[in-house]
């Protein structure tokens, strides 16, 4: 009895391109615009009707999935690497510098990282991997001297967010701006000089609301939003 070889039907083949041409189109728009461009317009770019893209994603976080999901992997593994540093302080500044050179070069990838943005699965294991690793290498480095010891982890994720945020607005004039203000962050950081701090850490839930917060400044755009 022969074996059966399903063929492809020429709707699955469709089906299958319309799919590849809209995740390439919404990369090249989240790049330039950011993650809340509108669908239509990345229907558009890709060349078919919106019909079509509601048809392949049931909405803009299973279309950032798509676009996203093998990147945010790959600062998964940097994070895992940066942990298995011996110096704390030599893994966090190496996971930070690559951090924003994703930052700079991608206002997509700056979108997600820096707002509150939810529903993505392999976004919200980045959060918790990325709060796991300041942690650890936060740490770490206080207990080698060298981090103040009154820093938290939430602190350099609010700072870290911040400064994310408008690194896209200095990359056009200045690429490289970035690594200036990177380094006088982490200087502040630095035990030596430090002075006591007029207010406490923001607590987990209030990091997350000043999260989401960032992620509605850009908010008021045109198009279908899912």
């Amino acid at each position: 009895m022969g074996s059966r070889v399903e063929k492809e039907t020429p709707l699955r083949r469709d089906a299958r391109r319309n799919r590849e041409m809209l995740i390439a189109a919404a990369r090249e728009i989240y790049t330039d615009q950011g993650v809340d461009a509108p669908l239509d317009d990345i229907a558009r770019r890709a060349g078919v009707g919106s019909a079509t893209l509601y048809r392949r994603f049931a909405g803009r976080a299973e279309l950032i999935e798509a676009v996203f999901g093998d990147s945010l992997r790959d600062i998964l593994r940097a994070a895992e690497e940066a942990r298995s540093a011996t110096d704390a302080w030599a893994g966090l500044t190496a996971y930070l510098e690559r951090i924003f050179g994703l930052l700079a070069a991608d206002r997509g990838t700056n979108d997600l990282m820096t707002t509150g943005i939810q529903g993505v699965p392999s976004l919200d294991a980045l959060r918790e991997e990325n709060h796991k690793t300041l942690d650890d290498l936060l740490g770490r480095a206080q207990k080698q001297g060298k981090v103040r010891p009154d820093a938290t982890a939430e602190d350099l994720q609010f700072m870290l967010a911040a400064l994310g945020r408008a690194v896209p607005g200095s990359t056009v004039a200045a690429p490289q701006a970035w690594r200036r203000y990177l380094a006088l962050l982490l200087d502040g950081l630095r035990p030596e000089g430090s002075h006591p701090l007029p207010a406490p850490s923001l607590t987990p839930d209030q990091l997350n609301a000043a999260m989401l917060q960032l992620g509605k400044v850009r908010r008021p755009r045109t198009g279908r939003a899912d």
